[in-house]
């Protein structure tokens, strides 16, 4: 007579990722802590870099990379990484410039290329998972056909010259159309990391596979989704860029997957997986924001000294989280 099945035991793998849950509230307030000082010293040193118009540029000029940025989290929350997002957000771009260009109503064209995102998203999410390849050699190849087929319909730039997205993008609103989008998707994406199942998932499975497995969660639809949501997510950016520059360019994006990546790390997201808020990428999207935005106010300073201080905040972080892990490992020899 065989005994029930018992529950499988707590690993320490997992005992330790709930350490770094209760941890990473840690993470989050240095972020923010960040943020504040940065604006506050442009504050103190540049006049009018408090200003409402300046706050706004600051969201605008920025709403492409927060867009995919908000994707980016929920790769690396699951444990994964996508390098094909700048490659997106060209691809997209140059497409939508060129398809309106020839007459497709813009409306259409749009819904079009958010679905042909996603199911580019999915197929490498796909990949991933049936076939078991390294999310970093699948992504790698995505970047690679997105940027060629980007540039194989056009090595220039296109303009849109449509009445319609002239318009929607000269609304008198409170933000322009890129912030709004760009805001409206944070707080889906918070609500879908931290109230839905699916976000429950998505931390299950960064966290270790193998129990969320066990525990009946779908993680090969989990790990499908979120390269969908991610793929959404680029070619919503590639749709906020043609907005916010009203043209198509393949070569648009170029190295802009690396500026996601530093944003979601930034904002106390654990590149391990399992670990990490939205609300900590929106931060890390700002802060990059604040240091570009500062650097222009200098005025004498090349913009590669953006690069140089992103740097110098990604390896601060990067050891801050392995203070984290190493102390939620420590936490969890002497228990």
């Amino acid at each position: 007579m065989t005994s029930p099945a018992s529950p499988p035991p707590t690993t320490p793998r997992s005992s330790i990722q709930s350490r770094l849950l209760a941890s990473q509230n840690v993470s989050l307030l240095a972020t923010g802590f960040v943020c504040f000082l940065l604006y506050a010293a442009g504050g103190l040193a540049y006049q009018g870099f408090l200003s409402k118009n300046v706050f706004i540029n600051l969201l605008t000029d920025n709403a492409f990379l927060g867009v995919a940025a908000v994707g980016m989290t929920f790769v690396i929350l699951s444990g994964g990484i996508d390098l094909s997002v700048g490659s997106v957000i060209g691809c997209v771009s140059i497409l939508i410039a060129t398809m309106v260009k020839s007459g497709a109503p813009p409306a259409l064209v749009i819904v079009g290329m958010l679905l042909l995102g996603a199911l580019f998203g999915a197929a490498m999410g796909a990949l991933i998972q049936y076939f078991e390849l390294p999310p970093f050699l699948v992504t790698l190849a995505g970047m690679f056909l997105a940027r060629g087929v980007g540039l194989v319909v056009s090595l220039e730039s296109v303009p849109v010259d449509h009445p319609a997205l002239t318009r929607l993008t000269g609304l008198n609103l409170l933000l322009p159309i890129t912030a709004i989008i760009f805001l409206v998707l944070f707080a889906a994406g918070v609500y879908i990391a931290h109230y839905t199942p699916f976000g429950r998932n998505v931390y299950a499975v960064g966290g270790n596979a193998v129990s969320a497995s066990l525990m009946g969660l779908p993680v090969a639809r989990t790990v499908v989704g979120v390269y969908a949501f991610s793929g959404f997510c680029s070619a919503l950016a590639g749709v906020v860029f043609t907005l916010y520059t009203l043209s198509g360019n393949a070569s648009a994006g170029i190295g802009l997957e690396l500026d996601a990546i530093a944003a979601v790390v930034i904002g106390g997201t654990l590149l391990s997986g399992g670990v990490g808020v939205v609300a900590g990428t929106f931060l890390g999207v700002l802060i990059l924001g604040i240091i570009q935005t500062g650097i222009t106010f200098q005025g004498t300073l090349s913009s590669w000294w953006t690069r140089i201080a992103i740097g110098m905040l990604l390896l601060i972080f990067i050891l801050l989280q392995r203070f984290i892990q190493n102390r939620a490992a420590k936490s969890q020899g002497q228990g």
